[in-house]
């Protein structure tokens, strides 16, 4: 299983009064219009989407162990239903936890941060909530789906060899949709949502040995930038 380099994160927008933010990530001395703010007021919004993301770390920090541990619990279950071919692309998916686990920050300059001052500059709805982001934002959402179709197809291309029935929820990626993310800049649920997106159209190519959703090049397989877009519906703040 091949992967992609990590995109940069995205900023919720923190207005002035910060029990209006409406997940929104805190942004450099731009508005929502766009248009500047005072100092004192930049300011005060850096501060709070730096609290915002100090805080998301340490949640995700306490949250993974037990993320890896379920997993490698999963793969023995496959042991015993002899099913070799997923085994090993679970394997492979455990270790990539253990591998973000490693390394997470022990300490990080949260203020210093560039998507802290980063203007927003993109709107997403997901299940139904409105979300507004800078570029790094759109970086990560756009990461969560190929890295869910990347690991969608090889957990269907899996089930397909050890002759077992198509089931992508019951895949380890689905189940955990952590893979490749940081704790950085988007909710934990915001990316656990769009890596699914990507593993279901993943899986479906790999079960079914075709290329409807994605494209393959030199072994690596990447989403449609088509799909991406659908997927995401990313706005343009004007």
């Amino acid at each position: 299983m091949r992967s992609i380099g990590l995109f940069g994160a995205a900023i919720i927008c923190i207005t002035a009064a910060t029990s209006s933010t409406a997940h929104a990530q805190g942004r450099s001395g731009k508005s929502q219009q766009g248009k500047t703010l005072p100092a004192p007021a930049a300011a005060a919004h850096q501060r709070v989407a730096a609290k915002q993301e100090q805080q998301r770390a340490a949640q995700y920090g306490k949250t993974l162990p037990r993320q890896v541990q379920t997993v490698q619990q999963q793969s023995a279950q496959l042991q015993q239903q002899r099913r070799s071919a997923q085994y090993r692309v679970q394997q492979q998916y455990a270790k990539q936890l253990q591998k973000q686990q490693k390394q997470l920050p022990r300490t990080r300059n949260y203020a210093s941060d560039p998507y802290v001052t980063a203007p927003l500059n993109y709107r997403y709805t997901v299940q139904g909530a409105t979300r507004e982001t800078n570029q790094y934002g759109a970086n990560v959402l756009r990461q969560a789906v190929d890295y869910g179709y990347q690991q969608g197809y090889a957990a269907g291309q899996a089930d397909r060899q050890d002759h077992w029935a198509s089931n992508y929820k019951n895949s380890a990626a689905y189940r955990d949709a952590n893979y490749g993310y940081t704790g950085n800049y988007v909710d934990q649920s915001d990316y656990n949502y769009y890596f699914r997106q990507g593993v279901q159209r993943g899986y479906a190519d790999g079960y079914n040995s075709q290329l409807q959703y994605g494209t393959a090049s030199n072994g690596t397989y990447s989403i449609l930038s088509s799909v991406l877009s659908s997927i995401l519906g990313l706005q343009p703040i004007q």
